[in-house]
């Protein structure tokens, strides 16, 4: 196990795949395995970067452009990575991120048709070095998370944007791993929920 300093989880899927859910399991799995842990989301997981979040998924803001939706994530992030990540990394903890760079190339990058590299190269810039260890990426098909989504509540900006938006979403994770498929895992969520719990954990044991 390692013990002079932290691992970074990044849990990336379109909405509706369950990785919040999952994550939560994951976290306190590692919990009663008494490693220090935190989990954390994007964007937000910081005071500054979750006043960006209410100003990206406002679903009054629909005349935000994509350059100024992609700088807004990559704000957030930058933010989160500065405050929180990066300290906590540096302090031994397991840190679990609900989404992190791989969802702006998909969705910005591809999904928005702003660029992959280019949105790549503005969060290269953000996160000023600090990687994810490991990212699993929950792959599941875009007609099954738009009806998972949607059963309880209305939807946000960016998941109201419709199918074909979440379809060329899911498109743009698979030419974004394609592409950057470093340390990338991924988990089929077609299969129950303990399932996916189990073959997280598989993948994470790999790290500890």
């Amino acid at each position: 196990m390692k013990t002079n300093k932290g691992l970074f989880i990044a849990i990336e899927g379109p909405d509706g795949s369950g990785k919040s859910t999952v994550a939560k399991m994951i976290k306190r799995h590692l919990d009663k395995l008494q490693l220090k842990c935190e989990l954390t989301r994007e964007p937000g997981g910081t005071d500054i970067g979750e006043n960006i979040r209410e100003v990206i998924l406002d679903n009054d803001n629909n005349k935000m452009s994509s350059r100024t939706e992609a700088l807004l994530y990559a704000a957030s992030r930058a933010q989160h990575v500065e405050e929180k990540i990066k300290p906590l990394l540096e302090s031994g903890y397991i840190v679990i991120c609900d989404r992190y760079v791989l969802s702006s190339l998909a969705y910005q990058g591809y999904a928005r048709g702003l660029g992959i590299e280019e949105v790549s190269k503005i969060n290269e810039f953000a996160i000023n070095g600090v990687y994810p260890d490991i990212t699993l990426f929950f792959d599941v098909s875009t007609e099954i998370t738009l009806s998972r989504k949607f059963v309880n509540r209305d939807g946000d900006r960016i998941e109201n944007e419709g199918s074909e938006f979440h379809k060329k979403t899911y498109k743009g994770y698979k030419k974004s791993i394609e592409t950057y498929n470093e340390n990338v895992s991924i988990i089929n969520v077609n299969t129950t929920l303990q399932n996916i719990f189990n073959q997280c954990v598989k993948e994470i044991n790999e790290f500890l």
